[in-house]
This record gives structure tokens, C-alpha cells and sequence, in this order.
């Protein structure tokens, strides 16, 4: 198997999981990658004072900067990266789609290259990449609003198809909170194709978040297998969620949010269009629709650089896109 450049996302969850000793074999199985990747990567790629990701992406950066350019960058390539990059697509993204269509082999350092060569001259494109020197921290809460949930089942009973992402229908569903608790969005995600949608809620109550969970699934209810929450008081109503969407729920366990890796992963991309110091109260379903139709039309590595619409699609006849 061929070794596949990791993200600095997927970095930093490697070091995360490090921090809190976690296996090799385990990293590797939430990452979807193979654990000589993850042995590579770290051996390659720790510094002095152990394994830190921003360190770590500069090394492997450093290295593939060392290696020769075999494209050079033609205005029609500076064109058609620029419109990618513009719609919010990564480096990576947009080096995978390229050679996913079989149109060109261009290297994703080299479109870094280009975006800090045009940052340097006064340009903005890279205010469209997700990482502007910020650490993303996650959201964890606190043990008060953990806890209280009726009847729940921990995620230690979820199916295997489930915890393996080899199925259609398996979602797990976060809220974000808007700055000083004004606002809020729910967001929901399938694991296989990692595609999301979201909505903006009219309270954070648990009677918001079932009716937000309920409307966006519906049409689609034949495709929801699992619902997987984290243990916020707002997922309470999580036995109408599975009478009304005739699927089972989960929780994964406090303070385990990689346990919903791809949630949490999705909701640190939206955060790029909502901030944490951004209120919520005053954002339209249009706005937040318009920030989740762009993560959808991103290719992705893991899916062989389709865009989660297009995986969708090809597997479920169904067109989702809005």
C-alpha cells in the first residue's frame, strides 16, 4: 500500500492520542489509515521533545519542499487552483481531485507554495485554508451537562458496521454553541461519507435539537442505520430521535469526543465559517446551509477524492445536494 501525506488535522489527533497513550493499532483504526503509516509518521517526524504536530508538519513539509517540481504552474493552473482555493477546498484536496479526473499530477506542497508566494504579495487567498496558525481546541464541556440522559446505551454496544464505517446510515450528531452561549447550531454526519448537514436552532433545548435531527433525516430515513450523541442534556429526547427515525442511538462516553472523530472534525471545519467568538442567535438557515453545500462539494482522500455528494449519490441513487 501506498504511503498518503497526513493532514495537519490528522496530525494533531496523533498527537492527542499519544498524550493520552493510546495504541498504534488504535489511532491507525479511527484514522482509517494502516499502522505502518502511523508508525512512519512518527518515527519520521518527532522531534526532541516528542511528537508535536505543528513540528511534525513542518518536517515532512521541509522534506517534500527538498524534492523536485516537476509541474510548473501555467496561468490556467494558477486559475483553476485559485477557484478551488477560493471555494474552500485544501491544498490536498484540490492536488487529489486533479488526479483523481486524471487531468494533472500536481503536488499539494506546490499549491501551499503558491498560496504563501501570493500571501507575500498582499493576496488572501490563504484566508480560505482551514489552519491560519490557529490550534484547534475541541469543545469538551463540563461534567455537569454530561450527564442525566434517560436510558442511554454507550457506544461499546454500537454495531461493528458502525464503529467501522462500512455502511451506509451510521451519523453522529454534536451541537455548536455560539459565543456566550447566545445561538446555536446542530450538525449531524454520516461516517462513511462523511457528509453532513446542518441547521441552525430556534432554542437549545432538547425538543430543538430532536425537531432539527428529525427534519433534516426524514427524507432520507431508509439511509439512518445508528444516531451517535455526546452527552450534552440537549440529545435527552434521543428515544423520539429513534422512534421517529426507526433507528438505534448511542453515547459515546464523557469526555471521548474522538469516539464521533468525524463530527468533531466537520464541526472544527464549519467553526472556519462560525467562530467561537461569533454569536448565533442572529445566523440564517441559508447561511449555514450555504458553509455545509461547500464541505460537501470538497473532495476528499478517503474517498477517493469524490466529494461526499457524489459518494453519496453513486452508492444510494440519491441526490441530496440543495
Amino acid at each position: 500500500m501506498s504511503y498518503q501525506h497526513l493532514s495537519l488535522a490528522e496530525r494533531y489527533y496523533i498527537e492527542t492520542e499519544l498524550k493520552m497513550e493510546a495504541s498504534i493499532s488504535k489511532i491507525a483504526k479511527v484514522m482509517g489509515r494502516s499502522q505502518s503509516s502511523i508508525y512512519r509518521e512518527i518515527r519520521r517526524n518527532t522531534g526532541r521533545r516528542g511528537y508535536r504536530h505543528k513540528q511534525a508538519d513542518r518536517f515532512a513539509g521541509e522534506r517534500h519542499l527538498n524534492k523536485p517540481k516537476a509541474i510548473k504552474l501555467t496561468e490556467e493552473i494558477k486559475y483553476l487552483t485559485t477557484s478551488c482555493i477560493t471555494r474552500e477546498w485544501s491544498p490536498e484536496q484540490i492536488s487529489g481531485r486533479f488526479h483523481a479526473d486524471g487531468w494533472l499530477s500536481l503536488h499539494h506542497e506546490t499549491i501551499y507554495q503558491f498560496i504563501l508566494t501570493d500571501k507575500s504579495s498582499g493576496g488572501r487567498l490563504y484566508k480560505h485554508l482551514r489552519h491560519q496558525n490557529k490550534t484547534y481546541r475541541k469543545r469538551y464541556g463540563s461534567a455537569h451537562n454530561r450527564s442525566g440522559i434517560p436510558n442511554r446505551t454507550d457506544i461499546d454496544e454500537r454495531p461493528s458496521e458502525a464503529n467501522n464505517r462500512e455502511r451506509v446510515g451510521d451519523w453522529e450528531a454534536d451541537t455548536i454553541i455560539g459565543k456566550s452561549h447566545k445561538g446555536a447550531i446542530v450538525s449531524i454526519d454520516d461516517g462513511k461519507f462523511k457528509l453532513r448537514f446542518a441547521v441552525p436552532l430556534a432554542g437549545k433545548k432538547a425538543r430543538y435539537v430532536k425537531d432539527a435531527i428529525v427534519s433534516l433525516l426524514s427524507p432520507i430515513k431508509e439511509f439512518v442505520e445508528t444516531m451517535t450523541f455526546d452527552n450534552g442534556k440537549e440529545f435527552t429526547l434521543h428515544e423520539k430521535i429513534a422512534t421517529d427515525l426507526a433507528c438505534s442511538t448511542y453515547f459515546a462516553k464523557p469526555y471521548h469526543s474522538w469516539e464521533r472523530g468525524q463530527n468533531e472534525n466537520a464541526n472544527g471545519l464549519l467553526r472556519q465559517h462560525f467562530p467561537k467568538a461569533m454569536e448565533l442567535v442572529d445566523i440564517t438557515t441559508k447561511q449555514v446551509i450555504d458553509a455545509v453545500d461547500k464541505l460537501n462539494n470538497r473532495p476528499r482522500k478517503r474517498l477517493n477524492f469524490k466529494t461526499p455528494y457524489e459518494a453519496f449519490e453513486s452508492l444510494t441513487g440519491v441526490n441530496v445536494q440543495k
